[in-house]
């Protein structure tokens, strides 16, 4: 299995340019665009690649300032969430990257920040070094929808990467509204799973259709007995009505058949769900896949009642692009 740097990388990355995430404004990026910071890939390094401002860059750069002041980013999240922790990554910035950065937060509740929005602090000033990744957990339950990234005095930073939980409203939900529990933008997490050799378990959870064979969840090749699994936890309490597993771009390696189970799960820890979900009830008995499909079940679906996490089961091993679980929201 993958190993994550830190725990908090499970979480969504709210500040992803495939969400919307998007600079409203910025102090200065002379030499590279600052929304390069919101891209999903790893920051790469053009060796001899320059353009009329400069070396090209994958990151924000700003200019080398001659006058008192720091610069800054104003971020619209592509969805507002609480922060449970941050990376800053200076990768291939080496002499040009600030000494030390912040940020802060705000949330608005229609449009963008005034000059009489309140920021409230996230992350102080922390120092940072060149071509690293910098991990900051964050403590604070409050949901934002814009940040305020802080550099002082200038300088290059690759990725800003945050993880959090997206905020809904649940309260407005509609009794009788068919809602994707499982999706990312509405809570949903990845917990665990058996194996993540190719594709991480939280890319099922991701808006719209996989662009390619690596947004989504393979395992690697199973040489031994028994089968691989992942464990979700839905963004909210609620009963399942209608599953979707979407192979899309798995042609020779989707699994042959998948099954779910389904809890209501009360008290312990996310550590502890591997355990627990041995003896979870079967919320879709065993179904066969196709590959590069969507496949849709509806009467397949035994009734369980409100459920909080799903054990997705796959035979022997593979890989999926997509996982929906819609269903009514438990009130």
């Amino acid at each position: 299995m993958k190993a994550y740097a830190v725990p908090f990388e499970k979480y969504v990355n709210l500040a992803d340019a495939r969400l919307g995430t998007q600079a409203i404004f910025v102090t200065d990026d002379w030499f590279a665009e600052v929304n390069r910071l919101f891209q999903p890939t790893p920051a790469v390094w053009k060796e001899g690649v320059f353009d009329d401002n400069g070396k090209w860059m994958d990151g924000w750069e700003s200019r080398r300032k001659r006058f008192e002041g720091y610069d800054y980013a104003v971020i619209r999240l592509g969805v507002p969430g609480s922060i449970k922790g941050v990376d800053i990554d200076t990768s291939h910035f080496t002499g040009n990257f600030p000494p030390s950065a912040s940020l802060e937060g705000c949330f608005v509740a229609d449009g963008d920040p005034t000059d009489a929005t309140v920021w409230s602090e996230v992350l102080p000033a922390v120092t940072l070094q060149g071509n690293s990744h910098h991990y900051h957990e964050i403590d604070n339950a409050q949901a934002f929808t814009h940040l305020r990234f802080n550099i002082y005095p200038d300088g290059g930073v690759a990725r800003l990467r945050v993880y959090g939980v997206p905020f809904r409203d649940w309260s407005n939900v509609g009794d009788n509204e068919q809602v994707d529990l499982a999706a990312a933008l509405n809570g949903g997490r990845a917990l665990a799973c058996s194996d993540e050799h190719f594709g991480r378990m939280s890319n099922i959870l991701n808006p719209g259709r996989g662009v390619n064979m690596g947004d989504g969840w393979e395992t690697a090749r199973r040489r031994t007995p028994g089968n691989d699994w992942v464990i979700v936890a839905l963004g909210h309490p609620g009963e399942i009505e209608r599953i979707v597993v979407d192979t899309l771009h798995f042609k020779g390696n989707y699994p042959d058949s998948c099954s779910i189970q389904g809890a209501f799960v009360k008290g312990g820890t996310d550590a502890q769900i591997e355990t627990q979900s041995l003896f979870w009830r079967e919320l879709l008995p065993s179904q066969k896949l196709s590959m590069h499909a969507e496949h849709e079940f509806v009467e397949q679906i035994n009734a369980l009642g409100p459920i909080t996490h799903v054990r997705v089961n796959v035979f022997p091993d593979g890989g999926i692009s997509r996982l929906r679980l819609f269903g009514k929201v438990s009130k």
